[in-house]
């Protein structure tokens, strides 16, 4: 038999505001290049990996 144990942590976080806004963006440019790279390449590969992908998004790649 094991005991499950959890410990609460206090320690507050020291990320700020401006901080976290700029990983958000960074995250969001970071996203929309690679949806953007996949739907717009001419890379055969790449095109069929994400090919029904991009059809169920109403995104158009023909």
């Amino acid at each position: 038999m094991s005991i499950i144990s959890s410990t609460s942590h206090t320690a507050s976080s020291t990320t700020t505001l401006s901080q976290r806004l700029g990983a958000a963006i960074g995250a969001s440019i970071l996203g929309a290049c690679l949806v953007y790279f996949a739907g717009f390449s001419h890379i055969e590969a790449v095109h069929n990996a994400a090919h029904d992908t991009r059809h169920s998004a109403a995104f158009p790649c023909h």
